[in-house]
């Protein structure tokens, strides 16, 4: 099995090189590029077509999250997902991120296995947020004013009462109509 190739995305050059050296020392994990800006990043991508990048957020000429906008909006980059890592725990990074389409959020406070953890997952087509942003997102989504059956545009309230059985199943062997 080949190893998960990564391009890392961070402004200092000695967190950048601390987080190479725990990468290369996995055996299921090579740094292909770096990259200290997010127009730098997005160059790296398109040369190296990494699995993933692990992208900080906050980088001179442009910032990590558009850099992820653009990656993930290129129909020729659509192999590879972005891990938001940053040292800021704030809502609007959370939320700026996936609204991007990042494929996880962790926090660079937390352990290095983290971090490779996260690789490992995302790589895998799994998504992965550091369990402080779930539990805020979660509260979030709760607290969110609720709209009744009345105020859903059309087709939402079908959609609610199907649920998790999806469009119009099919049963075994017969065709619901």
């Amino acid at each position: 099995m080949s190893p998960i190739r990564v391009v890392l995305a961070e402004d200092q050059p000695m967190v950048r090189a601390g987080f190479r050296s725990v990468l290369d020392s996995r055996g299921d994990i090579e740094v292909v590029g770096e990259a200290a800006t997010g127009s730098g990043a997005i160059d790296q991508v398109r040369a190296e077509h990494p699995d993933v990048v692990v992208m900080d957020i906050r980088m001179p000429e442009m910032d990590g999250l558009e850099a992820t906008r653009r990656i993930t909006a290129d129909a020729e980059l659509s192999d590879t997902r972005v891990l938001v890592l940053t040292t800021f725990e704030l809502d609007e990074y959370v939320f700026g991120a996936l609204d991007a389409g990042a494929s996880g959020f962790l926090l660079k406070g937390g352990e290095l296995a983290d971090l490779v953890h996260a690789i490992r997952v995302i790589a895998g087509g799994e998504s992965l947020l550091a369990p402080s942003v779930t539990r805020r997102l979660i509260d979030t989504y709760v607290s969110r004013p609720r709209r009744s059956a009345a105020t859903e545009p059309d087709g939402l309230d079908e959609l609610t009462a199907r649920g998790a059985r999806g469009p119009r199943s099919r049963r075994r062997g017969h065709d619901q109509r």
